[in-house]
């Protein structure tokens, strides 16, 4: 299927199949980064669907511009020692270059996209505290942060962020239906996980999975 200008991806539809979750593995005294394979703790609410974006030809090559759609999803993973890791799986401003002029089988792109926090400025934490509302510190404990140190131990508890950080997806299309023009295929994404609203330091999420797409 080779896109005529001013074509759209609708119906863009992604679901992931496996999930992992980069650890610092010790052995013999080293540490190294693996992914560690890990299971889904969310019900069926994991898969993106409705995105549509743009089709744009940049230099004879197809780049898709994501616009809308139900383009982020929280999701919590569990690993083999039991702790869990939210993560908010989006595909949010995705810029996808591909590298052909049409979808064809083994046609491939990718690219970068943002993903927000996983809570919004409304979420209270257990003490009450938010990002755009709520107590400013823990009012249980006013003394430890007034005094000439002031809030250092519970600064990152204390002042919420919404980060919005990076991720990047490659996607391959392995089937073409060209008289309906439906494209699907494959893909894999790397982001990173919850930061607690700034307190954490965020863990980074491999997905693999399927994905479909209808050229518009």
């Amino acid at each position: 299927i080779t896109p005529k200008s001013g074509q759209k991806l609708t119906e863009m539809c992604i679901e992931p199949k496996a999930w992992a979750v980069e650890e610092e593995i010790g052995k013999a005294g080293k540490t190294e980064k693996k992914f560690v394979n890990s299971k889904v703790m969310t019900r069926q609410t994991y898969t993106l669907d409705g995105i549509e974006g743009t089709l744009t030809s940049d230099g004879g090559k197809i780049t898709f511009n994501e616009k809308e759609g139900i383009d982020y999803a929280p999701t919590t993973v569990q690993l083999p020692g039991g702790e869990r890791v939210p993560f908010l799986f989006t595909v949010k401003d995705l810029v996808a270059k591909g590298n052909g002029p049409a979808f064809k089988p083994g046609f491939q792109m990718g690219g970068d996209f943002n993903t927000p926090s996983y809570r919004t400025g409304l979420f209270l934490d257990p003490k009450g505290r938010g990002g755009t509302t709520g107590y400013d510190m823990a009012v249980a404990l006013p003394g430890l942060q007034s005094g000439e140190e002031g809030d250092a131990a519970l600064f990152g508890e204390n002042n919420k962020t919404f980060d919005v950080t990076q991720g990047r997806i490659e996607m391959e299309v392995n089937k073409v239906n060209a008289e309906e023009s439906e494209i699907g295929g494959v893909f894999v994404a790397t982001q990173l996980g919850d930061t607690d609203m700034g307190s954490k330091v965020p863990k980074k999420i491999l997905t693999k999975g399927i994905f479909y797409a209808r050229v518009d």
